[in-house]
């Protein structure tokens, strides 16, 4: 079973079991789904004018990644929200982001640990024998492709500076 179709059985149970901010947080990620085929599928038709009609709609089609990165761009938005909805003393709104985060957060992969991001990075820093900030886009580039989906870019981000930054004595 792709992702995609967990989803759609996941809004039709939660639609038998009235979860009504289940029900509208998957039918907002099925809407996201949607929109980035629907971008896919506009790319692929430019370069290819010859291209049959289901051909296309099959093309355009995302996998399971690629849906990942569409949960975890829904995810960093309900954060930011948070984020503003705290500075506006609104609390009822904070509670229901953190409700859709949770929800969101079943269809993540496992994500890693901070340890396990900072293994990861001495590996890669030891590979590329990176030697300061000025190589943290070096080290980025390798990082990122082994943790997508796993760990935020943001926290990945602070980790490699930290161990990228010589320690003053």
């Amino acid at each position: 079973m792709s992702l995609k179709e967990k989803i759609t059985a996941d809004v039709k149970k939660a639609l038998k079991e009235k979860g009504s901010v289940e029900v509208s947080t998957l039918r907002m990620l099925q809407a996201a789904i949607l929109n980035k085929e629907k971008e896919k599928r506009a790319k692929l038709a430019k370069g290819k004018e010859e291209i049959k009609e289901e051909e296309l709609a099959k093309e355009s089609q995302l996998t399971d990644e690629e849906i990942i990165e569409v949960v975890s761009s829904e995810i960093k938005k309900r954060k930011e929200s948070i984020l503003e909805f705290e500075k506006g003393n609104r609390e009822d709104l904070v509670a229901k982001e953190k409700k859709e985060i949770e929800i969101l957060e079943k269809y993540l992969p496992e994500q890693l640990s901070e340890e396990e991001i900072k293994k990861l990075t001495k590996e890669i820093i030891d590979k590329t024998e990176a030697s300061g900030p000025k190589d943290m886009g070096k080290v980025m580039g390798e990082l990122m492709p082994k943790v997508k989906g796993k760990a935020e870019g943001g926290m990945v981000s602070r980790i490699v500076k930290e161990l990228l930054v010589p320690k003053t004595e």
